[in-house]
């Protein structure tokens, strides 16, 4: 399949360019914001205590995660794949115009970003990190669309009929891993996540949310490497491993580890007046939900 002729640039507005890979992490901020704040308004989702964190300050806390990601994500590209920069370069590292960043690296900003939150705001950074990993998803979404549209971080050669022949990527069909990973690490994830919170009932259980999607994304990358082609400027690994591979272990473990502490922690007792709280959004009408999926799957 040849590659679709977009733009990654949407507009141009005089000097300055909108680019699809920034309305990526835009899109993903912005919805995520309303979606954690969704889940924190809708008393259903929390039948034993409330929502860990009030709308208010949810709106401030997406700030904290805003620059989490961008610092984050700038610094892990830098240190773990580029560490040169540092000595070579060291101004580059500022420029984040110029692309490159890394999602374990934003992984890390937002994690330092929700424990400095939580410590200001006395709140459970467990809870709170199981509301905001439900969201992440999302963003993963439209930032690996941006990716494909940008025609970079493509897979390797292959002979099945939806390869596609990459610009800059020479003449062989490739698979278009970033749409894999829109669809698997984005779209999979988020269903499975959105199941475990408005169906099982889960974020009962402090920290299992988290700890999924902590697994589900490294179990998926590190498939997904099998067939993303590996940067050029990185080296050989040994064993096939990849660098992708080698961030997401940690990950998994960490996951691994969220899922069963918060599966065996006892459940805590209902907060006074909440119980009665629940019962009349069960049985009235519960609150909008934009996100609300049916029996049969997302809407």
């Amino acid at each position: 399949m040849p590659f679709p002729d977009i733009d990654p640039v949407l507009i141009h507005i005089g000097p300055f360019a909108i680019r699809w890979y920034a309305l990526g992490y835009v899109a993903g901020i912005l919805i995520g914001w309303r979606y954690i704040t969704s889940m924190a308004r809708n008393q259903a989702l929390w039948p034993l205590r409330g929502a860990p964190a009030s709308p208010a300050q949810i709106d401030d806390l997406i700030l904290w995660i805003t620059l989490g990601i961008i610092v984050g994500g700038r610094l892990g590209h830098v240190f773990f794949y580029t560490p040169s920069l540092v000595v070579t370069d060291p101004l580059e590292v500022f420029k984040t115009w110029k692309g490159g960043m890394s999602f374990h690296g934003g992984v890390l900003g937002v994690l330092i970003a929700t424990l400095l939150f939580a410590r200001v705001n006395k709140v459970d950074v467990f809870r709170l990190g199981d509301v905001i990993t439900a969201a992440a998803p999302i963003g993963i979404f439209f930032v690996r669309i941006a990716n494909f549209i940008n025609g970079e971080l493509w897979g390797r050669p292959t002979s099945l009929p939806w390869g596609v022949v990459f610009p800059d990527a020479g003449i062989l069909p490739r698979h278009p891993s970033q749409i894999y990973e829109a669809l698997l690490e984005g779209l999979l994830l988020f269903i499975i996540l959105r199941i475990a919170t408005h169906h099982a009932k889960l974020l009962n259980r402090r920290g299992v949310v988290a700890g999924m999607f902590f697994l589900g994304y490294a179990v998926s990358r590190i498939l997904l490497e099998n067939v993303r082609e590996p940067d050029a400027y990185m080296p050989d690994f040994p064993l096939g491993l990849t660098m992708g591979m080698m961030l997401s272990i940690p990950m998994a473990i960490g996951g691994a580890w969220l899922i069963w502490r918060g599966m065996n922690e006892p459940p805590p007792e209902p907060e006074v007046g909440l119980e009665a709280q629940v019962e009349e959004v069960v049985e009235g009408e519960p609150p909008r939900d934009p996100f609300k999926i049916e029996a049969d799957g997302p809407a």
